[in-house]
């Protein structure tokens, strides 16, 4: 029988490990400590380790652990990487693994680190050397900002397997749609100009409260046009989150800046919701002759919709006593998808903690992850 370390000195060394991903480099880090972590563990129980780098990411990688032969198994996902955090908001050191009550603290506690020490877990009581279908293990980078782990396994077309659950905190129920997303800025550039005179200038400020209300009115007419009762929030979103513009106030505001995001249910796209909003903003743009460039934040990822019907959806419902459901937040589910597989959501913590100080993990969530798992390996790959 295969052994690896103490669930708790897992987690401990995962959380100490830290492994930032951000748009901002003085905030990101590398994910290579724990992914040889998790390599140095599952090397234990026999798996063939891929440690792949990022095209154009420094010391980023994904880890493809697996164990027998064939793309018709079972591949179990998480993302190695945590957001940045604010030290001085926690009330525990977030790169410890703190135990207080029945709660463990620590950054990517909940999302979603937790997730690999209880599926390495799962494997000590599990003969492997009876597995029928292959099992993997995927550990993937920057899920946080730019998700290009998944993008990358995406572009090489890598048959991973039949079915994927990604472990991300869902208190262990099912979920088999979520909404995708994506995030742009917009920048116009009109012509400062002291206020005294609204001629002397074209005020770019002004231009963009009116792209800011075509914006909303944009989201009412997609609200109206798309809705799906499964998820909480039935209505695709568009938040306008952050704009900045101008330097004074007794001068015409020369050039503005937004940054927007909007979320959409599983039967949109994002280029043709993405194309139309541009298409309204460089209108307004041309008419008052304000210059206008666009950027993404975030290029985006699509929403995951995995049939009620399809046999993992089926086999978590029955194995958890509980219905699947849908989400708001998004995950890398999308790309695994399109690489072929079922694919769910399915993992401990919840996603109410996730991104925020003092996160954590319920203890009692600790031990029905590790058996839900070792129930999963043996319905999908030794059954």
């Amino acid at each position: 029988m295969a052994k690896a370390p103490a669930t708790h000195d897992m987690l401990e060394k995962l959380i100490s490990s830290p492994s930032i991903s951000s748009n901002h480099p003085h905030l990101d880090s590398s994910n290579l400590t724990v992914i040889h972590l998790l390599a140095e563990w599952l090397d234990g129980f026999g798996f063939d380790i891929d440690i792949q780098d990022i095209p154009g990411q420094k010391d980023k990688a994904n880890l493809i652990a697996r164990l027998g032969n064939g793309d018709d198994g079972l591949v179990l996902s998480g993302h190695t990487d945590t957001v940045p955090c604010d030290e001085s908001l926690w009330n525990f050191d977030p790169f410890k693994f703190t135990q207080v009550d029945n709660r463990y603290y620590g950054l990517g506690s909940s999302d979603m680190k937790s997730f690999f020490a209880l599926v390495i877990t799962s494997l000590i009581n599990i003969d492997l050397n009876k597995l029928k279908k292959p099992l993997t293990i995927l550990a993937t980078a920057d899920e946080e900002s730019s998700m290009s782990g998944a993008k990358a396994l995406l572009r090489d077309q890598t048959k991973l397997g039949a079915y994927c659950i990604i472990g991300e905190p869902t208190n262990l129920k099912p979920v088999h749609q979520h909404k995708g997303i994506f995030m742009d800025s917009i920048r116009l550039v009109g012509r400062s100009g002291h206020s005294s005179d609204p001629a002397l200038g074209n005020n770019a400020l002004e231009g963009m409260h009116e792209i800011m209300q075509t914006m909303l009115n944009y989201r009412d007419a997609l609200g109206q046009q798309f809705t799906n009762q499964d998820f909480a929030v039935p209505q695709p979103t568009l938040n306008l989150g952050h704009i900045h513009g101008g330097d004074n106030p007794n001068r015409i505001c020369g050039h503005c800046e937004l940054h927007y995001d909007l979320r959409i249910l599983p039967d949109m796209e994002i280029n043709s919701v993405r194309e139309n909003l541009h298409d309204m903003v460089l209108e307004i743009a041309q008419r008052r002759k304000l210059e206008c460039e666009f950027s993404s934040l975030f290029d985006g990822t699509p929403a995951l919709s995995t049939p009620k019907t399809s046999n993992i959806v089926k086999i978590a419902e029955q194995l958890t006593h509980a219905q699947s459901k849908s989400v708001v937040f998004a995950t890398e589910g999308p790309y695994f998808s399109q690489m072929g597989m079922e694919t769910i959501v399915l993992g401990p913590g919840s996603i109410d903690v996730a991104h925020q100080p003092n996160e954590y993990i319920e203890n009692e969530q600790l031990d029905s992850a590790i058996e839900l798992y070792k129930q999963l390996i043996n319905k999908i790959c030794l059954d």
